[in-house]
C-alpha cells in the first residue's frame, strides 16, 4: 500500500486533480477546523496495486474557499456542497451551489462542523419550499412520496415528476435524520469511535466498523496480522451474504412473490443467529477492534453449502416466473458510461459493467473473486447479487475447511492520520481518522449510498411509476449512511 500526502495550494488543486483523476477516483474531500485555520484534504484512490493519495490544503478561517472540481469530477460537487454546509468553505466556481445537507430550518450562516458552530440555534418555524427543478410541458404533473413512509423504511422524500406513468425525472431529498456523528466523534477513544462506525448504517455494521479500525490503525502504526485479517475478510462475507439474500427475497416480493420472499427471510435468520454465536451480535457488532479480532465460534461450512443450495432452490422459483422476468428485464437501466461518470460503486457499477471492487484495488486479506455483470438493469442487479451469494459462500466454506491461506496485512506509518478503505456489501466504505493525544480529532466516513443515490435518479427515466419499487430495492440504498 502505498499513501502520499501532498501540501497543495489553493490555487494548485484544480490542476493536481485534474491530473489524478486520470488514474485515480476522488473518494473523499474532508475538511478540517483547526481553530484559527481550515485543512481541507483530498483523497484520491486508485488500484491495484494500492494507491492513494491525498492533497492537503490550509485555509484561513475567515472566508475560507477553494476553486471548484465540479465540472471535473461529478462526485466532487457532491462533496463539496456537504462541505460547504458543514464547515462553510466556499467552493468558488460551483455550477450548483445550493445546500446539499441542510435543511431550510437551519439559520443562515450555521456550520453545524464548526468548532465555534455552538449549541444549535433556533430553528426557523416556516420556510420557503424547497427548490425543486420544475418538469413543464402538457400532461406532466407531480407526485410527492414521503418523507414518512409505511413500516420500517427511513425517511427519503422523492420527486416525481410523472407523463402518464412515465417517470421524466426523480428527484430524492434526503437527510432527515441527520444526526452528528462525525461531530459526536470528537474527543471518542478509538475503541469507542468503533462502537460508533459500527452504528452508522446498522446493516453494514462490519464493513463501517473494520473501515474505522484499518483507519485507526494506520494512525497509529498498528500492525493486525494475519489471523485479525482473517476474521475481518471472513464477517465481511457474511454480512455481504445476508444481506444479499435479503435483497432478492424483498426483490421477490416487489413483484408479488411473497412466498419467495418468506423463503429468503427463513435463510436471512439462520445466517442472523450463525453471525450471533460468531459474534455474540445478530448484526455482527462487537468483533472489529483496532488491533485485535476473534470469533466466538468456528465458521460453519456445511450452513454455507446449504445456503448455497437454498439459494439456487429459491431463485430458480423466482426466475421461472414470468412475471418477474419482465419485471426485472430492461427496467431502470443505468448504463456503463452513466455509472462512471456518477462514481457509481459496489453492486450498481458492477451491474453495469464495471469493475470496481475495494477487495481488489485495497486488499487487507484475500477475498473471492469480483464478478462483474452487464445491461445495468435490474434483472443484472439481481443477478449480480446472486453471483456474489455464490462466491462468497464457496469462499467462506473454504475457508471454514481451513484452505484459504490470510497473508501478512500491509505495512502501516504512525502519522497521526489514517485512511481505511473497505468493499461492503453496498461498495466501497471509506473512513479517514485524524488522532491528537490518541483521542480522535477528526473522523470522516464515506458510505457508498452517498455516490449511488444520483446514479438511481438517473435510473429511472423512462421507467413506469409501479416499478419505482423494485428499481429502488435493485440499488438498496441507505438513508442511515447517507444521513450522517
Amino acid at each position: 500500500m502505498s499513501r502520499r500526502v501532498v501540501p497543495t495550494a489553493a490555487g494548485e488543486v484544480r490542476a493536481r486533480a485534474s491530473a489524478l483523476l486520470e488514474t485515480h477516483r476522488l473518494a473523499a474531500i474532508v475538511p478540517h477546523d483547526e481553530g484559527t485555520r481550515l485543512k481541507v484534504v483530498y483523497v484520491f484512490l486508485a488500484g491495484p496495486p494500492d494507491d492513494r493519495v491525498e492533497l492537503e490544503v490550509l485555509l484561513d478561517a475567515v472566508a475560507p474557499s477553494v476553486p471548484s472540481l465540479a465540472d471535473l469530477s461529478f462526485p466532487a460537487g457532491r462533496f463539496e456542497r456537504a462541505m460547504r454546509d458543514g464547515f462553510g468553505v466556499e467552493p468558488v466556481g460551483h455550477p450548483n451551489p445550493r445546500p446539499l445537507s441542510r435543511h431550510g430550518h437551519w439559520p443562515a450562516g450555521y456550520h453545524p462542523l464548526r468548532r465555534d458552530a455552538g449549541p444549535r440555534p433556533p430553528l426557523a418555524s416556516d420556510t420557503a419550499p424547497f427548490p425543486f427543478s420544475p418538469v413543464e410541458g402538457t400532461g406532466v404533473y407531480e407526485i410527492p412520496v414521503g418523507p414518512v413512509h409505511a413500516g420500517l423504511i427511513e425517511p427519503g422524500h422523492f420527486r416525481f415528476s410523472v407523463v402518464g406513468e412515465t417517470i421524466l425525472k426523480m428527484t430524492p431529498r434526503l437527510w432527515f435524520v441527520l444526526r452528528g456523528l462525525e461531530r459526536l466523534a470528537e474527543g471518542c477513544t478509538p475503541e469507542r469511535l468503533v462502537e460508533l462506525a459500527e452504528r452508522v448504517s446498522g446493516d453494514s455494521a462490519v464493513a463501517h466498523g473494520v473501515a474505522a479500525a484499518l483507519a485507526l490503525e494506520e494512525a497509529l502504526g498498528i500492525d493486525p496480522g494475519p489471523a485479525v485479517s482473517r476474521v475481518r475478510a471472513s464477517l465481511l462475507e457474511l454480512e455481504r451474504v445476508t444481506r444479499h439474500v435479503a435483497g432478492i427475497g424483498a426483490l421477490a416480493n416487489d413483484v408479488g412473490l411473497s412466498v419467495a420472499h418468506a423463503r429468503a427471510l427463513t435463510l436471512v435468520e439462520r445466517l442472523s443467529r450463525h453471525g450471533a454465536e460468531l459474534t455474540g451480535h445478530r448484526l455482527l457488532r462487537g468483533v472489529a477492534r483496532p488491533g485485535t479480532g476473534t470469533l466466538r465460534a468456528p465458521l460453519d461450512g456445511v450452513l454455507y453449502r446449504e445456503v448455497a443450495e437454498r439459494v439456487d432452490e429459491l431463485v430458480g422459483s423466482v426466475l421461472a416466473n414470468t412475471v418477474a422476468v419482465d419485471r426485472f428485464g430492461g427496467t431502470a437501466v443505468l448504463c456503463a458510461e452513466e455509472a462512471r461518470r456518477l462514481g457509481t460503486l459496489g453492486v450498481v457499477a458492477r451491474a453495469s459493467g464495471l469493475g470496481v471492487d475495494a477487495r481488489v484495488e485495497h486488499p487487507f486479506a484475500p477475498s473471492p473473486p469480483t464478478r462483474v455483470s452487464g445491461g445495468g438493469d435490474v434483472r443484472a442487479r439481481f443477478d449480480q447479487r446472486l453471483g456474489e451469494v455464490r462466491d462468497s459462500l464457496a469462499w467462506l466454506e473454504r475457508v471454514a475447511a481451513g484452505d484459504e491461506v490470510v497473508g501478512p496485512s500491509p505495512s502501516r506509518s504512525r502519522d497521526g492520520a489514517g485512511l481505511g478503505v473497505v468493499e461492503g456489501w453496498r461498495g466501497a466504505v471509506v473512513h479517514r481518522v485524524t488522532l491528537d493525544g490518541g483521542r480522535v480529532a477528526r473522523w470522516s466516513v464515506t458510505d457508498p449510498s452517498f455516490l449511488n443515490w444520483p446514479a438511481l435518479a438517473l435510473a429511472l427515466r423512462d421507467t413506469i411509476v409501479p416499478d419505482f419499487p423494485v428499481a429502488n430495492k435493485s440499488f438498496d440504498l441507505s438513508y442511515a449512511g447517507n444521513d450522517l
